[in-house]
């Protein structure tokens, strides 16, 4: 594939809509890392719950495993696919947990203790690089790593579910090995999203990709309830994002913009932003443009980008029916997140508690 080059960004343009960067291949599996608040993370860094035995034991099988990872591999796929938890069998590790018990923490852990190239990113990144690149580019590009780390799978629609079936199984037969997190078990991707009957060949085809390995535990966050906080004056917004590297946005060019750059490249579209301030906030009513915020409020909160918002607050931004149907995790998550962005001083503080960052 020809090289698409990267058209240069002014570095403080103001206004998110200014940004629409284009990305090239390399480019794009170069940034599959974990997200900056996990670069100092490693299994030493981790602190298992005395009272959670499932914590130490997963820190151990992932040691091992990551251990593995630097024998040869070898022909046939089991060979190629030989683990360090020493059975042999093929299979990569899928961590199951509740919120904050520090999945994401061990599963760079993991990336970290593995021999590269390797590659870590969230499911909807791993959609998204398909999206960009075609199917059989991603294989291609993929292909020669040892590792792939995928953080946060699920699978929301039945596109979804052959999809990563099919681009597991192409990976698994190249020798990638493979390792995931989730709050779902494997046999159980796709419950209440869609009728999960019609693709129940894929769903156990993936769950039999893995060995999992529960992580029980309390949220160390303590987030049994999200408190949004008020929205802001206009001025102070304005006030807020005034610093040369802020931008400033109303919040329906934001959900607007987004329709009109692919998700794979939010990542790069908030290159040099110190902070981001979106004035009228308003309800979501749109499942497009919700998940499409989503994806963004994600990178926010990878580079720690404060938000600071007016109008409606942003525990509403997305309704009541959307709280109910099959995204809810999704949409949960992303306002978990905006929270924590709308109160980032008290929130980096109070991000290291039993575990590591989640």
């Amino acid at each position: 594939m020809a090289a698409v080059c990267l058209i240069t960004l002014p570095l403080v343009p103001g206004s998110l809509t200014e940004r629409s960067p284009q990305l090239d291949r390399a480019r794009l599996v170069r940034e599959l890392v974990p997200p900056p608040r996990f670069d100092a993370e490693r299994f030493s860094t981790y602190r298992p719950d005395p009272a959670q035995p499932s914590q130490a034991e997963a820190v151990r099988r992932l040691e091992a495993y990551a251990a593995g990872l630097g024998e040869r591999r070898g022909g046939g796929l089991l060979g190629r696919l030989r683990r360090g938890n020493g059975d042999g069998d093929g299979r990569g590790i899928y961590l199951d947990g509740g919120f904050g018990v520090g999945k994401t923490h061990l599963l760079a852990s993991l990336w970290h203790a593995a021999p590269g190239p390797k590659a870590f990113g969230t499911f909807v990144e791993y959609t998204n690089l398909v999206g960009a690149l075609g199917f059989q580019q991603t294989v291609e590009a993929l292909s020669d790593h040892r590792l792939v780390c995928i953080d946060e799978f699920e699978l929301d629609d039945p596109g979804d579910t052959v999809l990563m079936a099919t681009l597991l199984a192409r990976l698994a037969e190249a020798g990638v090995s493979l390792a995931a997190t989730s709050n779902t078990l494997p046999d159980a991707l796709g419950e209440g999203r869609f009728a999960a009957e019609d693709f129940l060949r894929e769903i156990q085809a993936l769950s039999a990709r893995f060995d999992v390995l529960t992580v029980n535990g309390p949220d160390y966050r303590h987030r049994d309830a999200v408190d949004s906080p008020p929205p802001l004056p206009e001025d102070e917004v304005r006030a807020a994002t005034a610093e040369d590297e802020a931008l400033l946005d109303h919040f329906v060019d934001v959900t607007r913009h987004l329709s009109t750059v692919h998700p794979s490249r939010y990542r790069a579209m908030l290159e040099g932003v110190s902070a981001m301030g979106w004035t009228h906030v308003r309800q979501v009513t749109d499942q497009a443009v919700a998940l499409r915020l989503v994806v963004l409020v994600d990178r926010l909160y990878d580079a720690r980008i404060p938000v600071y918002a007016s109008g409606l607050p942003l525990g509403e931004v997305f309704g009541g029916d959307m709280l109910r149907g099959g995204y809810r995790k999704k949409y949960y998550r992303a306002i978990s997140r905006l929270t924590a962005l709308a109160r980032p001083d008290e929130h980096w503080r109070a991000s290291t508690g039993p575990v590591g960052p989640a």
